[in-house]
C-alpha cells in the first residue's frame, strides 16, 4: 500500500473530522497514536498527526493508504475528545430501555430496580452522561423532567447547554440510578435530598455532589462535578492582579481575625479559599476545615465533613474544632446565625478564620452578618478583610479577532466611564476548540476590601451599604467593575460577558 507523507499542516480550529473517517480508527487507537482521521478520499485517508513518524503504524491500523498532515499535539487530543463523544451510544441504550420497559408493562409488574443491574441500559446512560460531562469540562449536570422528555444540560464555563433528550418514561429510572449511586432514598420522591458520589471516570478520581428536588412532572437532579485530579490553584493563577494578590497575601498572615470570601453560588469562592490555605499551609500551623461537602482534599490539613444525620452541623463541628487547638479555621459556608456567631467569636479569641458568604459585593458581606443578628461591635472587631468575587469567561485564544461593539456594549462602557481598549475591542470568533462560543475557560474578578478603622466606625454606626462602599473606594479599593473593565482593556473578556456576569448596583460607581 502507498504511504503519502506530504509536508503539510492542518488547522483543527476550523477543520472538523468526518465521523465516518474517525470511526475507522476508534478512540483508543487514536489516543495511542495521537492521530485523528479527518476525511476519507477515493484512495486514501487524510489523518492529522502530531508526529509524521506514526504514519506507518496508522496505515497498518487503518488497513488503507494514508495521507498525513501535522497539527499540534494538544489540538489533536482536544479534537479526539470532542469527536469520540461518550454520548454517541446513548440512543442504543434508550432503545434497549424502551424494549425492556415494554416487556415490564406487558407483564403488568411494577417498575424493576434497573439501577441494581449493572447491565441495565439506564446504568450505561448515567455513566455516559458523567463521562461526557468531564470531557466537556462541565461543572454541573442538570437532569430535568419536561412534558414528554427528560432534558439533560451541562453547565460549561458558567453557561448551560442542552446536550441530550431522553424519553419521559426513562426519567424515574435515571433518577433512581443517580440516587442509588449517591446513597439517597429512592423511595422518597416528595422531599429534596442531598448525596455524594465518589468514582473513577477514565482513570480520573471524581467527586460528585448530588441534589434532588421535586418539580412539576417528577424530580429534578443536579450533579456538581469535582475532578480531583485537577491541581489546586495558587492565588496568582486565579486571576488576581499582582498588587492585589500581594495585599491579600499580607492579610492572610494575620495571627487572628476573620477573612470573608463573598459571592453568589458558583463564583469560585471555595477555589479561592483553598488557594488561600495553600499560602498558609506549613508544618507549624494546625489548619482545620469544616465543609459541606469537602470539595478539595489536602493531606496536610484536617478536614471535617458535615453530616447532619449524625449531628455534625457547622455550628457543632466548629465548636469541636475550637477544642482541637487550631491556628487556622476554614468554615466552608456561613449559613446561619449560630455558625456566624461562633466563627466571629473564634476570630476574636486568637484564631484566624476563613469563610465564604453569599453576598453581592464586599460591603454587603458586612451587612449580611448584621442581618443575621451579629452585633455591630462584633462584626467591626472580628472581620479584617472581605474578598468579593465573580467568574467571567475568557476569550478563546485560538480564535481572537477585533470587532465593532454593539450599541448596547458601547452604552454599557460609557455608563461606567470606561475608555475604548487600546487597539480596539476583542472577541472570540468561535472555533472547534471553544464549541463555536468564542470563550474557553474562566478567570476570577476580585474586589478586596480591608476593614480599616474608618470602615469599622461606619459599621458601629450602622451606616448604609453605600457609605461603606464609597469609603472603601476612597481608601483605594478597586471594585468588581473596575477589575472587569481592566480585563476588557487587556483583551481577556468582552463587555457583553461583563454585563452578563458582574452584578451592578445603583451605587456601584
Amino acid at each position: 500500500m502507498r504511504l503519502r507523507t506530504q509536508t503539510r499542516t492542518v488547522d483543527l480550529r476550523t477543520v472538523t473530522p468526518d465521523r465516518a473517517a474517525a470511526d475507522l480508527l476508534g478512540e483508543a487507537k487514536a489516543r495511542e497514536l495521537c492521530a485523528i482521521p479527518l476525511t476519507v478520499r477515493e484512495d486514501t485517508v487524510l489523518v492529522a498527526v502530531a508526529d509524521a513518524a506514526t504514519a506507518p503504524a496508522l496505515q497498518e491500523a487503518l488497513g488503507r493508504p494514508v495521507t498525513v498532515a501535522v497539527a499540534e499535539r494538544a489540538d489533536i487530543l482536544a479534537t479526539i475528545g470532542r469527536t469520540y463523544r461518550a454520548l454517541t451510544g446513548v440512543d442504543q441504550q434508550v432503545k434497549a430501555f424502551e424494549a425492556r420497559d415494554a416487556v415490564r408493562r406487558d407483564a403488568a409488574r411494577t417498575e424493576a430496580p434497573a439501577a441494581a443491574n449493572d447491565d441495565a441500559p439506564v446504568v450505561h446512560v448515567v455513566a455516559l452522561m458523567i463521562k461526557q460531562a468531564l470531557r466537556d469540562r462541565a461543572s454541573d449536570i442538570h437532569v430535568e423532567p419536561q412534558a414528554e422528555r427528560i432534558r439533560v444540560r451541562y453547565r460549561i464555563d458558567g453557561v448551560l447547554h442542552d446536550v441530550l433528550d431522553l424519553p419521559g418514561s426513562m426519567g424515574p429510572a435515571v433518577t433512581s440510578r443517580i440516587k442509588i449511586l449517591a446513597g439517597m432514598n429512592i423511595v422518597e420522591r416528595r422531599r429534596p435530598q442531598d448525596g455524594q458520589i465518589s468514582m473513577d471516570v477514565e482513570d480520573r478520581p471524581v467527586d460528585i455532589r448530588v441534589a434532588s428536588t421535586p418539580v412539576v412532572g417528577g424530580e429534578k437532579v443536579v450533579l456538581r462535578l469535582l475532578d480531583k485530579s485537577r491541581p489546586l490553584f495558587r492565588l496568582r493563577q486565579l486571576g488576581m492582579p499582582e498588587e492585589m494578590a500581594a495585599r491579600y497575601s499580607a492579610v492572610l498572615q494575620s495571627p487572628y481575625g476573620m477573612v470573608i470570601c463573598a459571592g453568589p453560588t458558583g463564583s469560585g469562592k471555595t477555589t479561592t479559599l483553598y488557594g488561600s490555605l495553600g499560602e498558609l499551609d506549613s508544618s507549624e500551623r494546625n489548619i482545620m476545615t469544616i465543609e459541606d461537602p469537602v470539595e478539595y482534599t489536602m493531606s496536610s490539613i484536617n478536614q471535617i465533613q458535615i453530616n447532619e444525620q449524625t449531628g455534625v452541623t457547622f455550628a457543632d463541628g466548629l465548636k469541636s474544632i475550637l477544642r482541637q487547638d487550631p491556628d487556622v479555621i476554614l468554615v466552608g459556608e456561613v449559613r446561619d446565625v449560630d455558625t456566624a456567631r461562633i466563627a466571629v467569636q473564634s476570630a476574636l479569641t486568637g484564631h484566624f478564620v476563613l469563610s465564604s458568604l453569599h453576598a453581592t459585593d464586599a460591603a454587603s458581606a458586612l451587612h449580611r452578618l448584621l442581618d443575621m443578628g451579629i452585633e455591630n461591635f462584633l462584626v467591626a472587631s472580628s472581620v479584617t478583610a472581605v474578598l468579593a468575587q465573580r467568574l467571567v469567561r475568557r476569550i478563546c485564544l485560538r480564535c481572537r479577532e477585533y470587532y465593532e461593539p454593539t450599541a448596547e456594549e458601547l452604552s454599557f462602557m460609557d455608563s461606567l466611564g470606561a475608555d475604548e481598549p487600546a487597539g480596539g475591542f476583542v472577541r472570540g470568533a468561535g472555533c472547534n476548540f471553544c464549541a463555536q462560543t468564542g470563550f474557553l475557560d474562566r478567570t476570577g474578578v476580585y474586589e478586596l476590601m480591608p476593614v480599616s478603622e474608618g470602615i469599622r466606625t461606619l459599621v458601629l454606626d450602622s451606616a448604609p451599604h453605600r457609605e461603606v462602599h464609597e469609603l472603601a473606594r476612597k481608601e483605594g479599593m478597586r471594585t468588581l467593575q473596575d477589575e472587569a473593565l481592566r480585563l476588557v482593556a487587556e483583551g481577556v473578556t468582552t463587555p457583553a460577558e461583563v454585563l452578563r456576569s458582574i452584578y451592578l448596583t445603583g451605587g456601584a460607581r
